[in-house]
């Protein structure tokens, strides 16, 4: 800003100097006109760097609720980077203090109570199964995001888990035989072995039943049932109603 300044100085104080001053009104006005100039390139200048605090202001971060934090750690853990003991361990962890957190009430969003439902339906038992379930309505009958796909998915497991067959297809089980032992692994997020929907009863619902709950349709089920016993995982899109967003 200096450097801007000091060359017109010098400029005006040679012009005093070698110039007789005839017209003193012309020089107010000239003097007045720099004033205004300076002033407007202040304000202009102000104006700005206003405009580039406000736009360098970071928008507000939503904060992560501590479901949704104990779902990543959930999703994060695979076949590939720690043994079914060490997962097990970790989500009885996690659905005690899933527990601990809906007794608290700070749970309150569809989308929480789909994140709890999630957590559940990664148990062991059958009433981990129903309790998923539960949530994952409750998240439906609170609106928001909440996944339609993880109440049709929490009733075909604690359907399996009581010896009942499922009834929306979600499930791909693995074959309970002696023989089914885990294959090397070809997709780290899966294990590798032979896989099922039995038991199923696919005639209890339609088609369209299964897509208003972002399920596939059979047809597509089969697909992906073959998919699964290549020791792929089938791409997120295969496993959901293709009108489903979710």
């Amino acid at each position: 800003m200096k450097r801007c300044f000091s060359t017109p100085l010098r400029r005006r104080n040679r012009t005093i100097d070698l110039f007789p001053l005839t017209d003193l009104a012309m020089r107010r006005g000239l003097n007045r006109m720099r004033v205004q100039t300076l002033t407007l390139a202040v304000a202009i200048l102000s104006l700005g760097s206003i405009g580039l605090s406000q736009q360098s202001t970071p928008a507000p971060i939503t904060a992560v609720s501590r479901v949704h934090q104990l779902v990543v750690e959930d999703q994060s853990e695979n076949p590939g980077n720690i043994s079914e003991e060490e997962f097990n361990r970790h989500g009885d962890a996690r659905r005690a203090e899933t527990r601990k957190l809906l007794a608290e009430g700070k749970i309150v969003s569809g989308e929480d109570f789909s994140d709890a439902s999630l957590i559940f339906q990664h148990g062991q038992i059958p009433d981990d199964f129903l309790f998923a379930h539960i949530l994952a309505v409750e998240a439906l009958t609170r609106g928001g995001s909440a996944d339609k796909w993880m109440a049709a998915a929490t009733l075909d497991r604690y359907l399996q888990s009581i010896n009942q067959p499922q009834v929306f297809g979600t499930q791909y089980s693995g074959v309970k035989s002696a023989g089914n032992t885990p294959k090397a692994q070809v997709d780290p997020l899966v294990l590798n072995i032979q896989r099922t929907q039995q038991p199923y009863d696919p005639k209890l619902l339609s088609d369209s039943i299964r897509e208003g709950f972002c399920v596939p349709n059979v047809a597509q089920q089969e697909k992906n049932l073959a998919i699964f016993n290549t020791g792929h995982r089938p791409e997120r899109k295969l496993m959901r109603a293709s009108s489903c967003s979710h």
